[in-house]
């Protein structure tokens, strides 16, 4: 089949991909020139493991072009952003406008995807008119579905093709049309229902780990004020046979976790009093931690506070929502010298690891990097002016940095871990 792909973002190049691996010819459409002439030369744009690679033999190969237009194809899939707009609604003008510009493109039989994350009946109240400004009726001339990406950062290649996928379709045809498509890449299973349900299931995952999240941080928070130590009272909660508590941490940041809660909300005003406080939990962590900030530092003039890592998680380069920046942001509107590194943080202003902790009074790890994780407390004892180390992670061996001088606080920990372990390191905890 030809397909067009709207939007080449961390999930619509990803996929754009997959289709043209798997023998498809595929026209992927972004309204960045910059994006459309980086993917034409066989580059990528975003940071994403075996991403480039696929890339470049897709386009060598002549399975995979780049256009900043849409054109007539079999299928179209919209990939494009859905955020937040100021009053915490979902902000479907990408949508709105991915889905008008291939109206003159769409012909009888087509097929119509929606992949962008959205509130429910977005589909059928949103989509569906605007698709039915090219004369076709939808469900018959035209078939629709509306099939949610559900893939984590750094696996995406992997769990586009291994994991279960979900197909809403506007009727049982629609939902056979697309099943058919994805069938030609995906080795999971093909769960097909309707598309208000499929809208529905992708909110509820991400909600899922939202609240979790939410229930960890706070007894973290809870934790420090009862003088228990979260990290272990965790491990040793999880060892329940029906238990898993999630990590926390200085807040939750993503395209997806930080931001789709809030599409449920404004769908159930009144009726999602528990989702809504699991934002609020989360939304409040960056000033959590200022404050723990503003202890630590409290008495010193003008104090230089080192951030460790700006991206949302460890590991990816996105920065979107990214709790860190929050906490940088904050601290700069009080005034406070706030120096961020982060390895791979794009789109953002950083400076050098030694630039950041060079003198500094505070080192705040907000980021389980694994380029962290590497740190030699030693090497970096000699660059700091106090030997102050926050943890909002629970990650780093608290044996090297005390060894090395430094002062070690952990968010969540009301106390020190009761354990060692027989080298004196503190218990793993996973």
């Amino acid at each position: 089949m030809k397909v067009c792909v709207i939007g080449l973002g961390y999930i619509g190049l990803p996929t754009a991909t997959v289709l043209a691996d798997s023998g498809h010819l595929v026209v992927g459409v972004d309204t960045n020139k910059e994006t459309v002439d980086t993917v034409n030369r066989g580059m990528i744009h975003i940071a994403e493991p075996h991403l480039r690679e696929k890339v470049a033999a897709a386009v060598r190969e002549g399975r995979l072009r780049a256009s900043e237009v849409p054109e007539e194809a079999d299928a179209f899939i919209i990939a494009v952003p859905t955020p937040l707009a100021a009053d915490r609604k979902a902000d479907l003008s990408y949508v709105k406008s991915a889905a008008a510009e291939i109206v003159p493109c769409l012909r009888k039989g087509n097929l119509v995807i929606l992949e962008s994350t959205v509130p429910p009946r977005t589909t059928v109240d949103v989509l569906l008119p605007i698709l039915g400004e090219s004369g076709l009726v939808p469900g018959e001339d035209l078939l629709v579905a509306f099939c949610p990406e559900r893939v984590l950062p750094g696996k995406i290649l992997e769990e586009l093709v291994n994991n279960n996928r979900v197909i809403g379709g506007i009727n049982g045809k629609s939902a056979m049309a697309a099943a058919a498509l994805y069938s030609t890449f995906v080795k999971g299973e093909l769960l097909q229902t309707d598309a208000t349900t499929a809208e529905m299931t992708k909110l509820m995952e991400n909600t899922y780990r939202d609240v979790n999240i939410a229930l960890a941080n706070e007894f973290a928070m809870v934790a420090e004020h009862a003088g228990v130590n979260v990290w272990e009272a965790i491990h040793f909660a999880n060892q329940h046979p029906r238990v898993n508590i999630l990590q926390p941490g200085p807040g939750v940041g993503g395209h997806c976790i930080a931001v789709d809660p809030w599409f449920i909300v404004e769908k159930a005003a009144g009726k999602a009093r528990l989702i809504q406080t699991a934002r609020s939990v989360n939304g409040g962590m960056p000033r959590y931690v200022v404050e723990k900030i503003r202890q630590l530092t409290e008495g010193i003039a003008a104090p230089k506070i080192a951030l460790l890592g700006l991206t949302y998680k460890a590991n990816v380069d996105d920065c979107r929502e990214s709790p860190a920046l929050v906490i940088k942001k904050i601290l700069e509107g009080l005034g406070l010298q706030a120096v961020a590194h982060d390895p791979l943080a794009k789109n953002v202003k950083t400076v050098s690891l030694r630039e950041a902790l060079s003198q500094a009074d505070l080192t705040v790890l907000l980021v389980n990097h694994e380029a962290f994780g590497s740190l030699d407390p030693e090497e970096l004892a000699g660059l700091v002016r106090r030997k102050v180390l926050l943890d909002t992670r629970g990650v780093v061996c608290r044996r090297l940095w005390e060894a090395a001088g430094f002062r070690v606080e952990v968010l969540g920990e009301g106390a020190r871990p009761l354990f060692p372990d027989e080298t004196g390191a503190e218990k793993k905890i996973s």
